[in-house]
Order: structure tokens, then C-alpha cells, then sequence
């Protein structure tokens, strides 16, 4: 069974930081890419950040890139996502996902993932 399970949402004022973390088991992500993606309440869920194989490319959603890092720890079959100098804005429930396609690159695209995980709850207070 696999599953993709995140932590250390939470509730954080202006400014302050977080980090999430997607640990993974099942199965193995070691050559496949993961992301992370974000749905506030109203709105469509969007891209947020991606990373291939092995971490040494990465992309972040032009909204967040100077402020959001992600990465990876395949040892841990773990992915992170730091987060610093949050907004208000930034307020969403945050998904991990992984791919099964064995391949160098990392996707943008939600379609491109196949396992997701059930979400966690940033809020970030103004």
C-alpha cells in the first residue's frame, strides 16, 4: 500500500517559517519526481514546487520561488519544503505528490503525478 503522508503544517504569523515534510512508503521514489501543490479554500489547486530524481534540478511557482525551497532525502524516501517569510496569501492546504515515471526530469503538472497525499493545513495569520 502506498501512501504519502505529510506533517508540520500549522499555524504561523506574517513573515515566520515553516517546514513541511512528505514521508513515503510502499514503495521507493528514488528515480521518479515529487512536488508539492496547494489549494485554498475558493480557489484551484496550483503548482508550488518540484524536484527530480535525485534533487539536483529543482522549480518553484514564480509566486513563491524567492521563498519556498524544496528537497529531498532519498534515504529517507522523504521530500521537504521550507518555507520562509510567509504570507497571508500563502494560506492553503499543502499536498505532496509523487510520480512513478522513472525519468531525470520533474513536472509542473498535477496530471503527472500519481500519488497524493491527504494534505496539511498551513495558516498563515495577517
Amino acid at each position: 500500500q502506498v501512501s504519502l503522508v505529510e506533517s508540520g503544517g500549522g499555524l504561523v504569523q506574517a513573515g515566520g517559517s515553516l517546514r513541511l515534510s512528505c514521508a513515503a512508503s510502499g514503495r521507493t521514489f528514488n528515480d521518479a519526481p515529487m512536488a508539492w501543490f496547494r489549494q485554498a479554500p475558493g480557489k484551484e489547486r496550483e503548482f508550488v514546487a518540484s524536484i527530480n530524481w535525485n534533487g539536483g534540478s529543482t522549480k518553484a511557482a514564480d509566486s513563491v520561488k524567492d521563498r519556498f525551497t524544496i528537497s529531498r532525502d532519498n534515504a529517507k524516501n522523504t521530500v521537504y519544503l521550507q518555507m520562509s517569510s510567509l504570507k497571508f496569501e500563502d494560506t492553503a492546504v499543502y499536498y505532496c505528490a509523487a510520480s512513478t515515471r522513472v525519468t531525470r526530469t520533474y513536472y509542473t503538472s498535477g496530471e503527472m503525478y500519481h500519488y497524493w497525499g491527504q494534505g496539511t493545513q498551513v495558516t498563515v495569520s495577517s
